[in-house]
């Protein structure tokens, strides 16, 4: 594809980067991203790649903007309460950039739609906030070969890696980090344990810039790595994954009877 004039003038701070230049912007355009969620993590994580232009960006969600979404879900505005959080950021991305393609998807993901919809993107960012989701989308992006980037939060924290457990050896998946979900009663709910907003903020921008990187094929990539955000002492802690020969997903077994 050939750059338009304007498209040359709201990319221009990425085309005089040599790592992007007109070629990497191209491959932004042409890309397809899926992201599951649009709330804490998905709000700035939807804004960044927006602006960024990835040409057709997949929203998932079945929710309805709250008041108590505010503090922290960026991409919906007060009018917006009540509305489809999926109509909503189509509304906001679509004020910020007409030059790229939403597609929204108001249902809930399960194992009856997940594999169709994945199938159709290349690149998968979950922003989803149960672990249902999770592990579905985990084992999913490894079956049909799905880079997943991932994040999860916590009141103060929060943590990120990228997945590409379908490469084969020192490529780990999210089962081989954490096998089984915990109990229900273990870890609580934003709506129980509270979340201060921008922490948010921080996780879903770097979840943004690890989609572009992926896309784009830059720099060092964190599959394989868990990155650990901790706001109240300002540290990023890095925990190397190693991959589990017995993992359901992606060991031995697995990918035999998968062959």
């Amino acid at each position: 594809m050939e750059l338009s004039e304007e498209q040359f003038r709201r990319y221009a701070r990425h085309l005089i980067l040599d790592e992007v230049g007109e070629e990497g912007q191209e491959k932004l355009l042409a890309s397809r991203v899926l992201v599951i969620g649009a709330g804490g993590l998905g709000s700035p994580l939807l804004m960044y790649l927006a602006a960024a232009g990835i040409g057709t960006i997949g929203l998932v969600d079945d929710d309805r903007v709250d008041m108590t979404n505010l503090q922290r879900q960026i991409v919906h505005a007060t009018a917006r309460v009540g509305d489809l959080k999926v109509a909503s950021a189509q509304d906001t991305l679509t004020r910020l950039n007409d030059g790229i393609a939403i597609e929204t998807h108001a249902l809930r993901l399960g194992p009856d739609n997940a594999e169709g919809l994945i199938a159709g993107y290349d690149v998968v960012a979950d922003g989803s906030d149960n672990f249902a989701t999770r592990y579905l989308l985990n084992d999913l992006c490894t079956r049909l070969k799905k880079p997943l980037i991932a994040a999860a939060l916590s009141p103060f924290e929060g943590q990120l890696s990228t997945f590409k457990a379908y490469l084969g050896d020192g490529h780990p998946c999210y089962r081989c980090l954490f096998r089984e979900p915990p109990p229900p009663d273990m870890v609580p709910r934003c709506e129980e344990a509270g979340i201060l907003g921008a922490v948010a903020g921080v996780l879903g921008t770097l979840q943004a810039v690890e989609v572009l990187k992926e896309v784009l094929g830059l720099g060092e990539s964190l599959d394989g790595t868990l990155l650990i955000y901790d706001a109240l002492r300002v540290r990023f802690h890095r925990i190397l994954i190693g991959k589990d020969p017995e993992c359901p997903t992606c060991g031995v077994r697995a990918l035999a009877a998968s062959a």
